[in-house]
């Protein structure tokens, strides 16, 4: 048992391995490796380096811009999301109305469909609503950074709701019956004693949607116009042109912000039961 587990695990993570053992390479070229150097990542953060001095610099090519859509989006998308996410997930936890099962089988649907269907169905959508405009106000709209984070917080929220939800299951409902009969109103309730119990679930879950709205590509690429280029997008258009260690170091970076940002989202939904006083 011990070596299929060691064996499905050297599957997933060797490539990542080489992948960041292959950003040190001396050399322009990734399949052979000439000895160990920082230069790839030096010139990255502070556009100085012998690697590769009139290739890609931080910056010169749009790899800044790139990294400040992605922050930009990825805020936005974090924020919003959180917020509507947290309301869905109390709308269906706390109210039984009609169509119920209905919305909660949608909040589903980002999770399982495949992501180049919810891409190109987006780009289809925006597509017919910049029509629509057009011919009602007779202005044109195009592709930008707005419609790449709306269709980030399409998928986001449902992840925000999830990681809500779990977290509302274990609240006590005697904690907020108590609360009422002591004399809060709903809001003072949801002020002082769900909110604070949540505050776990909804840090993690921003931290998670922050991460996958980061290291998005797929959805990126189709609601994506010219100037809203984010650090994926970016490097994909690197692979397209050559293949040099650079591409290994921004994805090394790129892997360690998200697994630092999964990692502390672990921990906060870790986060030990509210003390009993």
């Amino acid at each position: 048992m011990t070596l299929w587990a060691a064996g499905v695990l050297g599957f997933i993570y060797l490539p990542i391995l080489v992948l960041v053992i292959f950003s040190f390479n001396n050399s322009r070229f990734t399949g052979t490796w000439q000895g160990f150097t920082w230069d790839w990542y030096r010139v990255l953060l502070t556009g100085q380096g012998a690697a590769f001095p009139e290739t890609v610099g931080f910056g010169r090519y749009g790899l800044l811009p790139a990294l400040g859509n992605s922050l930009i989006v990825a805020t936005v998308t974090t924020v919003v999301a959180t917020v509507l996410g947290t309301a869905l997930a109390l709308g269906l936890d706390r109210v039984k109305w009609p169509g119920r099962v209905s919305v909660e089988a949608l909040v589903l649907l980002p999770l399982v469909i495949p992501e180049i269907a919810q891409g190109v169905s987006l780009l289809v959508f925006f597509h017919g609503a910049f029509r629509l405009w057009r011919a009602w106000t007779g202005q044109e709209l195009t592709l930008g950074l707005p419609t790449v984070t709306i269709g980030h917080i399409t998928f986001a929220i449902s992840f925000v709701t999830l990681v809500v939800r779990a977290r509302l299951a274990e609240l006590n409902p005697r904690w907020e019956e108590a609360a009422m009969d002591l004399g809060a109103n709903r809001w003072q309730t949801l002020r002082y004693i769900t909110l604070p119990w949540l505050t776990p679930a909804l840090l993690s879950g921003a931290l998670l949607v922050f991460t996958l709205s980061l290291d998005d590509f797929v959805v990126t690429f189709f609601t994506a116009g010219t100037g809203a280029t984010t650090l994926p997008v970016f490097v994909y258009g690197m692979i397209k042109f050559s293949v040099t260690p650079a591409i290994n170091a921004i994805s090394t970076l790129m892997l360690l912000a998200s697994s630092v940002l999964v990692l502390l989202a672990w921990s906060l939904q870790r986060q030990p039961e509210v003390r009993q006083v």
